[in-house]
């Protein structure tokens, strides 16, 4: 059964697809795409500021010590932990970011040193993933959607390999877009070593859009549900009624 533009398929995949005649982007932006991302060395946009408007492949060649915090006028843009686009990843849709706490929720890093451009080619999405390299086992299809919980539609944790088919995704370790982040740009990932991973762990994935397919820009994780109100304890009566 076919969940298109909402939800995601899963079904036994039977032996290794086809290969796709296009392989996996490197960054090349599409045609027309216009990229500019401001860094500042300190909190709240303070302190020393460098404009990019092309991939750096390390910050400190542009005179930035630290990175403390990031305006992306436009976009997107993928960060890296380290140099030469390695380490952990961290992707910067149009918006701004004070804090390392905007761009990560992983308390272990709070360190940018090189950045790309992100090619999003496409209004349209369509991501396979797969429970096995080599595209095999268990493959679940995603189009035009964002997955919070793998979990809900029955594929776990495990993705060893993947298609990204139509336009940018980026898929997150744990449920509700939170842990290691995970750049898919159009193209084959045989192994989960393909797009920087160290284990075949995916718990969610969303799109990767910017202003020229979707006004909101920014990606906002949703905010938690508030308690409920406690019931207001009921009036006193009026002095001197029974």
């Amino acid at each position: 059964m076919k969940h298109k533009a909402s939800r995601g398929k899963m079904s036994e995949q039977q032996g290794a697809p086809e290969q796709l005649a296009a392989g996996k982007s490197q960054g090349a932006p599409g045609k027309g795409a216009t990229f500019k991302v401001a860094m500042f060395e300190f909190e709240n946009f303070r302190g020393k500021k460098v404009e990019l408007s092309a991939e750096c492949k390390d910050v400190i060649e542009k005179g930035c010590e630290k990175v403390g915090s990031v305006i992306v006028e436009s976009g997107p843009w993928v960060a890296f932990e380290r140099q030469a686009f390695s380490g952990e990843q961290f992707v910067l849709e149009k918006g701004e970011y004070p804090r390392w706490s905007t761009w990560t929720n992983n308390q272990t890093n709070n360190c940018l040193q090189s950045f790309r451009p992100l090619r999003v080619d496409s209004a349209d999405h369509k991501l396979h993933l797969f429970e096995n390299p080599g595209y095999a086992g268990r493959k679940m299809e995603i189009v035009d959607d964002d997955i919070p919980s793998m979990w809900v539609h029955g594929f776990q944790d495990r993705v060893a390999s993947a298609k990204s088919l139509n336009g940018t995704w980026v898929g997150y370790m744990f449920p509700g877009y939170r842990g290691r982040q995970y750049v898919f740009e159009h193209g084959d990932y045989k192994h989960w070593n393909d797009w920087g991973a160290t284990a075949p762990q995916i718990q969610s994935v969303r799109r990767v859009r910017d202003m020229q397919w979707h006004k909101r820009g920014c990606f906002v994780a949703p905010a938690p549900t508030p308690p409920p109100n406690p019931t207001p304890p009921a009036p006193a009566p009026p002095a001197g009624t029974s």
